[in-house]
């Protein structure tokens, strides 16, 4: 019993890093407002090494669409500003020698439902990975009721606790998503 108990465990806990992993991505695309999780996904091109925007620089909001980027080592400004600007964050930084300022535009109606069709592939992919983590964990169960290890009913029964596992983990995504989305229509 404790062999099924590992396996819903395992396939739980998988499926909560497919969660956070869908609430990083819709952080990460921009809304009408700067928000410091925009640059979480951003790399670097430091000293010819991939770095993480945030191990070179930290990100403030001094306002509603302006964020400052002061980086640890003045000589990585034009990478970053490079950086940035190379990102799908469509967005265009300038330096004063000190920081890089980051001034986002206003959405057009047309980037709006660009952001929204992004989120959703976002959240489906999301969907798609927790599938794939109860494909894994059914697998496992059958091979342990065909081994004999388990009951028919016992597999039955760790199946439909499965379904509804994976039933929650999809709808934390929709809700993600729905609550992505109405940030993105907000003006």
């Amino acid at each position: 019993m404790s062999d099924i108990a590992t396996i819903m465990k395992d396939g739980g806990s998988k499926m909560d890093k497919c969660v956070e992993v869908a609430k990083d991505d819709f952080a990460s695309i921009r809304t009408g407002r700067a928000n410091p999780a925009l640059f979480n996904k951003i790399m670097v091109d430091y000293y010819g090494a991939m770095t993480p925007l945030s191990q070179l620089a930290t990100v403030q909001v001094p306002e509603a669409r302006m964020a400052l980027i002061s980086p640890f080592d003045k000589g990585a400004m034009a990478s970053i500003e490079k950086a940035i600007r190379e990102s799908d964050l469509g967005v265009n930084p300038g330096n004063d020698g000190v920081v890089v300022r980051v001034s986002f535009p206003q959405l057009t109606e047309e980037r709006r439902k660009e952001y929204i069709k992004m989120a959703k592939t976002k959240g489906e992919d999301a969907k798609v990975a927790i599938r794939n983590v109860r494909r894994s964990v059914k697998e496992a169960l059958e091979k342990l009721e065909k081994d004999g290890a388990i009951s028919k009913d016992d597999l039955a029964r760790s199946e439909k606790d499965l379904e509804k596992i994976t039933g929650d983990h999809s709808s934390k995504i929709d809700e993600l998503l729905k609550h992505k989305e109405a940030e993105l229509l907000e003006v």
